[in-house]
This record gives structure tokens, C-alpha cells and sequence, in this order.
């Protein structure tokens, strides 16, 4: 796994050369941003259990026949691993939001899962599904338009740096993408 300084130094080492210009003005952006990163990532992780429950439950409405006997999350201990399953996804990508790097999402989450989910008969569309709304939950903890109106008893505000956080969002967006795309 690489961060971004670890990122920046392999680079530079192939290259044979400082760290310097550009690669210097990104790390320096990087620490610029790190309060943002780091409200990002709580915010993710402290609703973990929501958002994960909520976007199965919503994969699962879209497409009943998941919990009917013979369907994917059916019986309890193969709801179970779908939950399970979800929870891991989303803390890589949490790990990838921290690091500012997908390698740690890539090698150790998204690497033969596809296959894997082929393999154990897990149904694609769906699987992407759930992914798709835990990217619309978490990007709307991180950006704090999540309200008690749409969460009820189960809502909790996080504190976020004030500003813009147009370009956190947009890089929690693409490790979701990337978790879609290796699905697909």
C-alpha cells in the first residue's frame, strides 16, 4: 500500500530525480487538505452500519427475490455475509481516502472479487447496486446534506471543516466507481 508521500518518493525514484515541482505542489495540497480527509473519512466511518444497511436494504427492495427462498440473502447467514461484505468494501475505501491512494482498494479488496463473486453466485447488478447507494450515502455524510429528515431516529451530524469539498467528494466518488467498474 502507498500513500501519497510513499506514491511521490516511488516516482521520483524511477525517474531518478527529487521530489520537486509538481509532485511537491500535490503533497503540499495533500497536507492542505488533510482536516477535510479526515472529516471525510469519520464521517464514512461513523455511519458505516447505516450506510451499509441502508443500501442493501434498498438493493434488496429493488429486487425482492434476493430474500425469498433460493435468492442471494437468503437465509439469514448469506444476509449476514452481504453486510459483512459491504462493511469491508466501504473500509477500504475509506482506506483509500485517507492514503489519497487506490492501491490499498485495489490489492487487498478489489483484486479477484469479481471473480470470487462469480464463483459463489453472486449476482452482479445487485452487488453494484448496493454499491451505488452507499456512494450516494456517504458522499452526502461527507458533503453533511444528510438531514434528520431523511435518516429519522438514526441520524447523526458530523462536524465538517468549513469550505469547499467539491475535490474530497470527487475522490471518495471515483474509489466507488473504481469498486463498480471491477464489479461490472
Amino acid at each position: 500500500m502507498l500513500d501519497a508521500f510513499s506514491r511521490a518518493v516511488v516516482t521520483a525514484d524511477a525517474s531518478t530525480s527529487c521530489i520537486g515541482g509538481d509532485s511537491l505542489n500535490k503533497l503540499k495540497g495533500f497536507i492542505s487538505e488533510g482536516n477535510k480527509r479526515l472529516d471525510a473519512v469519520n464521517a464514512i466511518s461513523s455511519n458505516a452500519s447505516c450506510i451499509v444497511s441502508d443500501a442493501v436494504a434498498g438493493m434488496i427492495c429493488e429486487n425482492t427475490g434476493l430474500i425469498q427462498a433460493g435468492g442471494n440473502c437468503y437465509p439469514n447467514r448469506r444476509m449476514a455475509a452481504c453486510l459483512r461484505d459491504g462493511e469491508i468494501v466501504l473500509r477500504y475505501i475509506t482506506y483509500a481516502l485517507l492514503s489519497g491512494d487506490s492501491s490499498v482498494l485495489d490489492d487487498r479488496c478489489l483484486n479477484g472479487l469479481k471473480e470470487t463473486y462469480i464463483a459463489l453466485g453472486v449476482p452482479a447488478g445487485s452487488t453494484v447496486r448496493a454499491v451505488q447507494i452507499m456512494k450516494a450515502a456517504s458522499l452526502a455524510h461527507i458533503n453533511s446534506t444528510n438531514s434528520q429528515a431523511q435518516a429519522g431516529n438514526r441520524y447523526k451530524k458530523n462536524e465538517m471543516i468549513q469550505g469547499d469539498c467539491s475535490a474530497i467528494t470527487s475522490e471518495a466518488a471515483s474509489y466507488f466507481d473504481r469498486v463498480i467498474s471491477a464489479l461490472s
